[in-house]
């Protein structure tokens, strides 16, 4: 098997395993090495598409999981509410 097949089939494994983590956070994180690995694939290919799709993927994987981590996550369905400041209790 080539290094460059070996890229592919790894890529292949670790995208699919990503499916197996319950964690959205964590399964977005692993999405992100399986998109970076598919990003190399494409750079060792020189295949454009592979490298741009996967480069979409690795900015929306990393930006869900940043956004979901509770860094600036808003509150929101399936997020927990923000704690009420001070004064804000409802009347």
């Amino acid at each position: 098997m080539a290094g460059v097949d070996l890229v592919g089939w790894c890529a292949t494994a670790v995208f699919v395993g990503s499916y197996f983590f319950s964690k959205p956070e964590t399964l977005r994180r692993v999405q992100v090495a399986g998109a970076l690995l598919w990003m190399v694939y494409g750079i060792l290919l020189e295949a454009t598409p592979v490298i741009a799709a996967n480069l979409l993927v690795v900015t929306a994987a990393a930006w869900t999981a940043h956004r979901g981590s509770g860094r600036g996550a808003a509150a929101g369905p399936g997020r927990p509410e923000s704690p009420a400041s001070p004064g804000s209790e409802s009347r």
